[in-house]
C-alpha cells in the first residue's frame, strides 16, 4: 500500500522507512533565480489583485531598506519545515534583517538542518493513525521522523546550551545567540541553519511565547532537575522596545500573523503609553503576508489602519501593504526582489549593542517619569 493511501486498519502501517523514503526538505535557495525581479517589476506592477499587491509590497520593502530602516521580520506559521530558512539567511547575509521574532517552532525546526536530520515531502492525504503508529509526525505536507528527526533534535537542544548560564534572568536573544553561536562548534551544517547564521552576524532573535515550543520543553530538563531557568520574558519586552526606540526610522516584514506580529507592533505603545517616549509615534514601513481577513476579529488578520488607531504605526495609508496570499509563494518573491534590486547594507550588529540601548532606554523612562511627576 501506498502510504498515501488511506489506512486498513486491519493490515500493518507501511513502516517508518517507507513514510520517509521521499524527496528532503532542504532550504531554499535564490542564487541564480533572479528573473524574478523583473517579472515583479515588469508583469505584477502592471497587473491587478493580490499579483499588484505582492509588487507594491516589493517595492516597499525596498523602499525600508533604501531609507535605512531598522528592520525586523516576524516570523508565524511553519517557514522553517519547508525550507524558507534559506531565504531569511539569504537576508541576513546581505543587511536586509537586523532582528527577528519567530515562534519558538520554526527555531526548533531549523535546527534539523544544521544536524542533517531529515524532514522529507509527504502528503495531506494521508491515515494520521498510520503514521502515528510508525512514529511521523505531519505539518501539512512535510514529514518528520519522531525518532530521527524530533527526539535527535531534543538531545542537541540542551548539548547546544552547556556553558549557559540558567541561573540569571535571560531573554530569549541571549539565549539563542548561544545556541547559534554553538551549532559553529557543534554541527555538521551550521551554515544551513537560521540561528548559526543570526549568531555570526549578531542578529538577536527574539520568541514572543517562549514556553510554546520544543526549545521551551526541553528547558523543563534543567529546571526540574537542579539548575532552574531564569528565562525572563519582560527582558524581551525591554530589548525589542530599546532597538525600536534607537532607530532612526522602523520597518517591519510580517510573515504570517500570530504572536510574533503583535510583539513587534507593541513596541511602540510600550513606549509612547508605558513610558511615556515622545521619541517615536508608529512604526514607520509595515508590510503583512497572510491569509487571515480582519472581519474576524483576529490580530493575525488586523489591518494597518487598525494598527494606526493603537499608535503601532505611523500612518493608516502611507508605507503600509498588506499581500493576502500564501506565504510560502509570496515571500521568496519579495526576497528575492530585495536581494536583486538592493544594495548589501552595513550590518548593524544590533546583539553587542543591547546593554547600550536598554541602558538608554531606562534612562529616557526614568527622566520622563520624573518630569510627569513634576
Amino acid at each position: 500500500m501506498h502510504p498515501c493511501e488511506h489506512h486498513d486498519h486491519s493490515k500493518p502501517t507501511p513502516g517508518r522507512d517507507a513514510w520517509l523514503d521521499a524527496p528532503p526538505i532542504r532550504a531554499m535557495n535564490l542564487a541564480g533565480n533572479e528573473a524574478v525581479a523583473d517579472l515583479i517589476d515588469n508583469a505584477f506592477a502592471h497587473s491587478g489583485f493580490n499579483g499588484r499587491r505582492l509588487a507594491e509590497g516589493a517595492k516597499l520593502y525596498k523602499r525600508m531598506l533604501e531609507a535605512n530602516a531598522t528592520v525586523c521580520l516576524t516570523v508565524a506559521g511553519a517557514m522553517t519545515p519547508i525550507g524558507m530558512g534559506g531565504a531569511f539567511i539569504s537576508l541576513i547575509e546581505r543587511g536586509f534583517v537586523d532582528f527577528l521574532i519567530a515562534t519558538g517552532a520554526n527555531l526548533y525546526h531549523d535546527l534539523h538542518l544544521a544536524y542533517g536530520f531529515p524532514m522529507v515531502q509527504g502528503s495531506p492525504d494521508v491515515d494520521d493513525n498510520a503514521l502515528a503508529e510508525d512514529g511521523v509526525a505531519r505539518i501539512y505536507d512535510v514529514f518528520i521522523g519522531e525518532k530521527d528527526t524530533l527526539m535527535a533534535t531534543d538531545n542537541m537542544v540542551l548539548e547546544l546550551l552547556k556553558g549557559f548560564d540558567f541561573s540569571k534572568p535571560f531573554s530569549t536573544a541571549q539565549m539563542h545567540h548561544h545556541m547559534g553561536r554553538a551549532l559553529w562548534d557543534k554541527a555538521p551544517h551550521p551554515e544551513k541553519s537560521l540561528v548559526a547564521i543570526a549568531a555570526k552576524y549578531d542578529v538577536p532573535i527574539y520568541t514572543s511565547s517562549p514556553g510554546d515550543s520544543s526549545i521551551g520543553m526541553n528547558l523543563i530538563v534543567p529546571h526540574l532537575f537542579g539548575e532552574p531557568v531564569m528565562l525572563n520574558p519582560v527582558l524581551d519586552v525591554i530589548e525589542t522596545a530599546a532597538i525600536v526606540r534607537d532607530a532612526d526610522l522602523n520597518g517591519v516584514v510580517e510573515i504570517g500573523g500570530g504572536s510574533p506580529k503583535n510583539f513587534y507592533l507593541q513596541t511602540q505603545p510600550t513606549l509612547h503609553q508605558i513610558l511615556m517616549d515622545p521619541s517615536k509615534g508608529g512604526h514607520d514601513f509595515f508590510l503583512q503576508l497572510t491569509t487571515d481577513a480582519p472581519h474576524w476579529g483576529g490580530l493575525s488578520g488586523a489591518t494597518p489602519g487598525e494598527a494606526r488607531s493603537w499608535g503601532k504605526v505611523k500612518d493608516a495609508f502611507t508605507n503600509n501593504v498588506v499581500v493576502y496570499s500564501c506565504a510560502s509563494i509570496t515571500f521568496p518573491l519579495i526576497a528575492q526582489y530585495a536581494l536583486c534590486r538592493c544594495k548589501p547594507r552595513t550590518q548593524r550588529r544590533l546583539f553587542t549593542r543591547l546593554d547600550e540601548m536598554t541602558g538608554s532606554l531606562r534612562d529616557a523612562a526614568k527622566k520622563s517619569r520624573n518630569d510627569h511627576a513634576n
